[in-house]
């Protein structure tokens, strides 16, 4: 759990940073249009930069810290979500996808199996 949620920070902090310091790149390199309102996709990186704090100091204790796991699971699940809603309307590019494959899908297994675990201890206390 430790050097998932490690990992986890790392990237996210990674990737907030270049969103926020490059945030037309990805569109370059998937041959999308820029964004009019680049602000918009610099807080969605500043956000996810904040995930990877929050991951950081989960890994030091996460069945403790399991809130902040779950956050990030649920977001894992709400992104992808959020980007079929939008691309059946039309509103967002297929190729918008690519960030789906590092932001969530990688994840997925990981941040599964910890609120598993989460939720096997706790239901042991319990009982």
């Amino acid at each position: 759990m430790k050097l998932t949620l490690r990992l986890a920070a790392i990237y996210n902090i990674l990737w907030g940073s270049w969103v926020v310091l490059f945030p037309d790149h990805f569109f370059e390199l998937v041959g999308m249009e820029p964004l009019n309102h680049p602000m918009v996709w610099q807080g969605m990186g500043m956000v996810i930069g904040v995930y990877g704090l929050g991951y950081w100091w989960a890994s030091y204790n996460p069945m403790r810290h399991w809130p902040i796991v779950a956050v990030g699971f649920l977001g894992k699940i709400f992104g992808p979500i959020g980007f079929v809603f939008n691309y059946a309307k039309g509103e967002v590019p297929f190729e918008f996808i690519y960030t789906l494959f590092t932001n969530d899908f990688l994840w997925w297994i990981p941040f599964f199996l910890i609120m598993r675990k989460v939720h096997t201890e706790y239901h042991w206390r319990l009982s």
